[in-house]
């Protein structure tokens, strides 16, 4: 269970917060002194700290000193009673993690807390670089053995130690993270902040005052000066992920900070000198956006100091069995399912033949929904979740006769209309699949009407992956799983052959 550590003088705001905090699961744990809190930070190693900047005798400065002397990474939020407080201000820019006002608004500081936690837990995270995996170990998270990992293993040696911005690429969910924790924890700047922010999480006005801060008055609702995470993390590590989501306005900023080190905050004349490395991450095809003019050229240029690719999971399948057993031993602990034993040889078919569309991140899902619904020691196909199972029948036949989407310069007869009066005929194909004693019919269907879906739409779209995913309300990701499960090729126009559904 996560921890806080609050300490003030005030018994009614430390009962208070204790009450906050507890209703959202955080163990509290309450000082009234600097002497006591710093006596209990040695004894609990919290995961927050909230600090009052006036406590008896000494100030909440000299106390954040102390802090840091025991654990730099741990993060501070100081508790002022004063709005404008210059001195919260220059804690901040000693290295605290944020500062609230009195009257404190507790659902906010709740979030505040957790967000801190978050950040604290993502600094302490282990990540293996070696190739052996030890499943009785909790403290591996990064797993492979495949020579596409490898490589992955040796770029991030190669770059980590040096102040270079590194660009993650990768679809969702195959662990860009957990690179960019790597490249943090084996560089000189592993004892110094590390902050993570989705730029794709925030609104462009909330991203950019997020990441630079801003003035008293520099908008609507900016009733204090805020300083930013680049100011923040002073001398540590910013990992931007989703960097591809960011606004046209907030990437000026950025390039100017990755050339120069400086900036203002929104809404100030005042210029900022920070020192931190920038980390970026994206699943987007920015070379496409630089040429729709949505990214900026030169700041792909800044960001790709060094470019470090992850590969999806159907392209290192020699490594499913290896985190197969990393994520069931991690269920196993995280649940107290030490009586599950394995996989059932059906079941490991399974899960190796599946497509992975979410990746590692999918994987870790789907063992620990299995470990929750089995109820004797050996997994067998009945605890997996149903979309995995569901249609498993349809992927193989896709797998072994593929229905191959081309491209038709002509032949218009055997393209998207063909599939059309395919599609038309679905009462036909249904009263056949029952004829057939299909029992995977539900599967059956939404697959034929899903390709014929993608298929027309990025038709529609000359093949734009991009407006194509807009259109579906889908993520490009989930259309690259369907171009490589439909076979859908990329050209001029798309059709599907006659004998597609055959």
């Amino acid at each position: 269970m996560a921890s806080a550590l609050v300490v003030d003088d005030d018994r009614s705001l430390r009962y208070m917060v204790q009450v906050s905090l507890e209703s959202i699961g955080i163990e509290v744990v309450t000082a009234s002194t600097a002497e006591e809190g710093v006596q209990l930070l040695a004894q609990k190693s919290p995961d927050v700290i909230l600090l009052d900047i006036m406590l008896p005798g000494r100030s909440g400065l000299e106390v954040l000193k102390d802090i840091q002397a025991i654990d730099r990474r741990l993060p501070v939020i100081f508790v002022t009673a004063d709005n404008a407080s210059s001195t919260a201000i220059e804690a901040m820019q000693l290295g605290a993690y944020d500062y609230v006002c009195k009257p404190l608004d507790l659902p906010q500081l709740n979030r505040l807390v957790q967000t801190a936690i978050n950040s604290r837990q993502l600094m302490n995270m282990p990540v293996a670089l070696a190739a052996d995996l030890d499943e009785n170990s909790s403290g591996k998270s990064f797993v492979g053995h495949s020579q596409e990992m490898l490589d992955v293993f040796k770029a991030i040696a190669r770059v980590a130690a040096q102040d270079v911005p590194v660009l993650i690429r990768g679809e969702s969910g195959t662990g860009k993270e957990l690179v960019a924790q790597a490249l943090y924890q084996h560089s000189h700047r592993r004892d110094q902040p590390f902050m993570a922010i989705n730029c794709a999480a925030l609104p462009d006005t909330l991203l950019e005052s997020e990441l630079f801060g801003h003035e008293k008055g520099a908008f609507t609702g900016a009733d204090r000066r805020r300083i930013g995470k680049f100011e923040q993390c002073h001398g540590g590590t910013i990992f931007l992920d989703e960097v591809g989501d960011m606004a046209l306005v907030v990437q000026g900023k950025v390039l100017r900070l990755l050339q120069d080190q400086r900036f203002e905050r929104v809404g100030g004349n005042e210029t900022i000198c920070t020192n931190v490395r920038v980390i970026t991450a994206t699943n987007r095809p920015l070379e496409q956006m630089v040429e729709e003019k949505t990214f900026r050229a030169d700041l792909l240029y800044r960001l790709n100091g060094m470019t470090i690719s992850l590969p999806p999971l159907r392209e290192r399948r020699d490594d499913i069995p290896l985190l197969l057993r990393y994520f069931l031993a991690q269920a196993q602990r995280s649940l107290n399912k030490f009586h599950i034993e394995g996989l059932s040889p059906e079941c490991l078919d399974i899960l190796t033949s599946y497509r992975w569309p979410g990746n590692v991140r999918e994987m870790q899902s789907v063992v620990q929904q299995a470990v929750l619904n089995a109820s004797g020691p050996i997994i067998i196909p009945d605890f997996l979740p149903r979309e995995i199972t569901e249609g498993r029948e349809s992927r193989n036949e896709i797998r072994t006769n593929p229905a191959p989407v081309a491209i038709a310069r002509q032949e218009p007869e055997s393209g998207i209309e063909s599939e059309r009066a395919r599609i038309g005929d679905l009462g036909q194909f249904i009263e056949q699949r029952l004829m057939a004693n299909s029992n995977n019919l539900a599967a059956e269907v939404i697959e034929r009407v899903e390709r014929y879906l993608f298929a027309r739409v990025l038709d529609l779209t000359n093949g734009n992956q991009s407006q194509a995913a807009d259109i579906l309300g889908v993520t490009r990701g989930k259309i690259r799983d369907r171009i490589a499960t439909f076979n859908i090729s990329m050209e001029r126009k798309v059709r599907v052959d006659k004998g597609a559904d055959a």
